[in-house]
């Protein structure tokens, strides 16, 4: 907030016969704005780290692993580049299926699935499969209580990290507010203070016999 150093500041809080209204009203100003950036920063923080982690472990406690049966026989090696680049994947339900089996390595394509949603229902959507997969060939799928699609939930360390990262950007985008306040009301109190000091100037310039340009 413009600090040059513990001593440009806390001169104001010790008694000085140069010390004016205006310099006690900043260091109060100070103060008051680090303490309230310092707080809202750290119970934004702590409050989006409980509440991502909050859904992360829910998201772990109602995902389930789900067999599911390649319905198309799957692309060999030669076409998976192409079925790495087709993105859409499509759900009779209506739902986007999202990609299961990350880190297969290249060997893994997208392929046609059919499983069963808690339901009973038959549900079929598009999830990586091996390459060369057979109709028929199971395969591992996550679903959520819907029966849809999903990602495989983060493990716990996984999930701590996650937490962790998006609290550390909420809690600092928090504090980005009164720290922007703070350091408006403190340009708007130093332009105040350069008027004032321009009056005085000017009622005791010509006692000095001289005249600023």
């Amino acid at each position: 907030m413009g600090f040059r150093g513990p001593g440009v500041w806390l001169w104001r809080w010790r008694r000085n016969p140069l010390k004016r209204r205006a310099d006690a009203v900043d260091a109060w100003v100070v103060l008051g704005v680090w303490l309230l950036t310092v707080t809202v920063g750290v119970l934004a923080g702590w409050s989006g780290v409980r509440s991502v982690r909050h859904g992360l472990d829910q998201e772990r406690e109602e995902w389930r692993p789900t067999v599911a049966l390649v319905t198309h026989k799957a692309p060999g090696p030669a076409s998976a580049t192409a079925g790495d680049d087709d993105g859409a994947r499509d759900d009779d339900s209506g739902d986007a299926g999202a990609g299961q089996g990350r880190g297969r390595g290249p060997a893994s394509v997208w392929g046609e699935v059919r499983w069963t949603a808690p339901d009973g229902t038959a549900r079929t959507g598009r999830t990586r499969v091996a390459s060369d997969s057979a109709v028929g060939a199971a395969v591992t799928v996550w679903t959520d209580p819907a029966g849809r699609l999903v990602t495989q939930p983060p493990t716990v360390n996984q999930a701590r990290t996650r937490s962790l990262a998006i609290g550390g950007l909420v809690g600092l985008s928090a504090a980005a507010v009164p720290f922007a306040c703070g350091r408006l009301l403190r340009d708007r109190l130093e332009r105040r203070r350069l008027k004032q000091w321009d009056v005085e100037w000017a009622r005791f310039d010509p006692l000095w016999g001289r005249r600023t340009p």
